[in-house]
């Protein structure tokens, strides 16, 4: 097993094993899981692009570089690939649909995807680099999430998916850019001061966090761009006296930077979300889901719901309650445990269509949200972070209780969306979008991305021209 010695920080490990990488040698479930994320990512980044808070982000690329090699998904323009790697990120979070992990509590798709997307599509790249450069990138990002502990760094009020994705669009990037072991070094270096992501959000329910992601990828984009042209960073990014881990975090574990590294891969433990929301909030809803399939609960039957939260995704889903109960807009309601469940029994569905504006003005919704309470569950607790359990208790009128439980909500690799539903996912998405003839052709080429040449007959599909 590796170990961070003086002799060779973590950075010096990661560096030379995504150095290591090749795509004929990964094993074929990596293989077929990459392509799998890559789709799931690209449907939703379309999907994503037409959110008004994806347009801002998109009209400002516009305007910094109006040329380049590049696809802006949706866009109908190319630009640099440091602003598409912004523009795409920010799109592919905008809808809350992106991929997700547990211990490190990531969504490493919505920045590592983008960054390798946009430098291939500049550079002309063979797609099995992409695909290894991908690879590459979420093995990095989720071990330096793993490291940090997504728990402390939320009560500090960062956003883990800013703070970590730096590192993996880092990683990503700079093996397209085809960056020696020790250049890749000095770029997860000169990372480290780019790390960046705040939950100030949650306040009053605005964009910033659709921008983090964004942000990462164009940040370790540049990162990897500025090593190749010899400027250096720091070794000891990760563990150092003021290295990330003892800035961001206040119970960080360096040695998950490289433990088991090679024995298995990271990006095998990433989730798939089939609802519009939070994943904190994701057990709750196939809890309340399952309940209501198995007594054809009406919302005139319910008289109180009772949530079980998991302490450490309180502060985003549960706290403060009153604000919770009361969502002000979409962004409110995504991080709301209360409406996930309430939106759950009233609509039978949490995805992008029960999200909306409408739904959180609904005088229905809003008065079970006044009747619905939150929790937390030390047996919960108990399974975190490698598994995200929930809890719901409903009390009818008619004196019965209900309740329900679930360990592994849906879309993780214990209990994940079979391939049919991530077609269906991605087709629902794509269906409409002028420049997708083909929604099934289109899905069929991308879980082959390693057949094309490169990616730039594809980008040109989803960037809309």
């Amino acid at each position: 097993m590796p170990l961070i010695t003086p002799e060779e920080p973590a950075a010096v490990v990661l560096a030379s094993f995504c150095r290591s990488l090749v795509w004929s040698e990964l094993p074929p479930p990596v293989q077929a899981r990459t392509k799998e994320l890559v789709l799931d990512l690209l449907g939703v980044a379309v999907r994503g692009s037409a959110e008004p808070s994806s347009r801002s982000v998109a009209a400002f690329a516009r305007a910094v570089c109006a040329t380049g090699g590049a696809s802006v998904i949706g866009g109908g323009f190319t630009t640099d690939a440091l602003w598409a790697t912004l523009a795409n990120g920010a799109a592919a979070h905008a809808v809350e649909m992106d991929d997700v992990t547990t211990v490190s509590s990531l969504h490493p798709g919505t920045v590592v995807i983008p960054a390798a997307l946009a430098v291939a599509e500049e550079r002309g790249s063979a797609t099995p680099e992409l695909l290894t450069a991908i690879v590459a990138g979420y093995e990095v990002m989720m071990r330096v999430g793993n490291a940090l502990g997504a728990a402390s760094a939320y009560r500090r009020g960062f956003h883990p998916t800013g703070v970590a994705g730096v590192f993996g669009a880092t990683a990503a990037a700079g093996y397209l850019l085809g960056l020696s072991a020790g250049q890749l070094t000095h770029a997860l270096g000169i990372a480290g001061t780019m790390a960046a992501g705040s939950l100030e959000y949650l306040s009053d329910g605005s964009w910033t966090k659709r921008l983090n992601p964004g942000w990462a990828a164009h940040a370790g984009t540049s990162a990897a761009t500025l090593a190749a042209q010899g400027f250096t960073g720091p070794a000891t990014v990760f563990e150092g006296r003021l290295g990330l881990l003892r800035g961001y975090s206040d119970e960080p574990d360096p040695q998950l930077l490289v433990d088991q590294l090679g024995e298995s891969f990271q990006i095998m433990r990433v989730s798939i979300k089939p609802y519009a929301c939070c994943r904190y909030n994701h057990g709750l809803i196939d809890c309340v889901l399952a309940l209501r399939r198995a007594h054809t609960i009406a919302p005139s039957d319910v008289e109180t719901i009772r949530l079980g939260i998991l302490r450490a995704g309180a502060p985003l889903v549960a706290i403060p309650i009153e604000q919770k109960r009361a969502p002000r807009n979409v962004v409110d309601a995504q991080f709301s445990a209360p409406f996930a469940a309430v939106v759950a029994l009233v609509r039978g569905a949490a995805g992008i269509a029960e999200y909306t504006q409408a739904t959180v003005d609904d005088p229905l919704v809003r008065s079970l949200l006044l009747r619905t309470d939150c929790h937390q569950d030390p047996t919960l607790d108990a399974l975190y972070p490698h598994q995200w359990p929930a809890a719901v208790e409903i009390r009818l009128r008619d004196g019965r209780t209900l309740s329900a439980r679930t360990d592994y909500p849906l879309g993780e690799p214990e209990n994940p969306v079979s391939l049919d539903g991530l077609l269906a996912k991605f087709t629902g998405f794509v269906t409409g979008f002028a420049a997708i003839a083909d929604p099934q052709l289109l899905a069929a080429r991308i879980l082959n991305l390693d057949a094309e040449k490169n990616a730039r007959a594809i980008m040109a599909i989803l960037r809309g021209s």
